[in-house]
C-alpha cells in the first residue's frame, strides 16, 4: 500500500518541499509581515505573522530564524521609497523647496507605515541593521539644511537635529489620530516647518540641543 511521504523539516503543510514552494512560502511571510508591520508596528509577533500568512509558525522560524532579517525584508520597499524621495529633494533647485519635499514626503511615508516609523526611531540592533538606508535620508536632510541656511531661507539657530524632532512629533500625532482624522498631522507639520523659515521678524530660537540630548530623547521616545 502506498504511503504518504514523510514531511521534512522545511515543510509546514506535510507535502515534500520544492524550491518553488519554499520561495512562495517566503514571499507569503514577507507579504504578511509587511502588511502587519505597516498597520501595527514592529512589535507584531511571529505567531501573528504566521497566522496572517496562512502558514505554520515553524515555517516562519525556519525561513527567518532572526526576526531582524524579516523586518529588513518587509520594509525594504518603503525604505527604497524614502531613498528615492531623498534623491528628488536633493535635486531641487532651491534647497528650501527640497527640504520641504523631504519633510512632507518623509512624514507621509512614516505615518503610512508604522513599522517604518518604528525602525526610524529605533535605537537598538534593528536600527543598526537598517542604517545604510536610513542614513541616506538623514544625510541628505542635513545637506539641504546646510544649503538652505547658506541661501538665507533657513531661520537662524535652526539645526539639523530639529528635522528629526519635527518628524517624531508629527508622526506621533499621526499615530494617535489615524482613526479620527488621518491627515491631521499635515496641519501641524505646516505649523512646525513654517517656524523653520527665515523672516525679518523672527526672533532667536532657544539654545540648540546637544547630540547626546537628541540621542537620549530618541531612545526614550522609542521605548515608550
Amino acid at each position: 500500500m502506498p504511503t504518504d511521504p514523510i514531511p521534512t523539516p522545511d515543510d509546514a503543510d506535510g507535502a515534500r518541499p520544492l524550491r518553488a514552494d519554499a520561495a512562495r512560502n517566503r514571499e507569503r511571510i514577507v507579504t504578511a509581515a509587511r502588511e502587519l508591520y505597516a498597520t501595527r508596528g514592529l512589535n507584531v509577533g511571529l505567531n501573528e505573522i504566521a497566522h496572517h500568512a496562512g502558514l505554520g509558525v515553524g515555517t516562519v522560524y525556519r525561513r527567518f530564524p532572526d526576526k531582524r532579517e524579516l523586518i529588513e525584508a518587509a520594509i525594504a520597499e518603503p525604505l527604497r521609497e524614502m531613498t528615492e524621495v531623498a534623491g528628488q529633494a536633493l535635486r531641487a533647485e532651491r534647497a528650501w523647496d527640497g527640504l520641504m519635499l523631504l519633510i512632507e514626503r518623509g512624514a507621509e511615508l512614516l505615518t503610512r507605515n508604522l513599522g517604518l516609523r518604528d525602525a526610524a526611531l529605533a535605537s537598538d540592533e534593528t536600527r543598526r541593521d537598517l542604517d545604510t538606508h536610513l542614513q541616506v535620508f538623514e544625510d541628505i536632510g542635513c545637506a539641504l539644511m546646510d544649503r538652505a541656511r547658506a541661501e538665507g531661507d533657513l531661520r537662524p539657530g535652526a539645526t539639523n537635529g530639529d528635522l528629526g524632532v519635527i518628524l517624531w512629533m508629527v508622526t506621533e500625532l499621526a499615530a494617535h489620530s489615524v482613526h479620527t482624522h488621518p491627515d491631521a498631522y499635515r496641519r501641524y507639520l505646516r505649523v512646525l516647518t513654517d517656524g523653520l523659515r527665515n523672516a525679518p521678524d523672527r526672533g532667536p530660537l532657544e539654545p540648540e540641543l546637544a547630540d547626546a540630548d537628541y540621542l537620549a530623547i530618541g531612545r526614550h521616545w522609542a521605548a515608550n
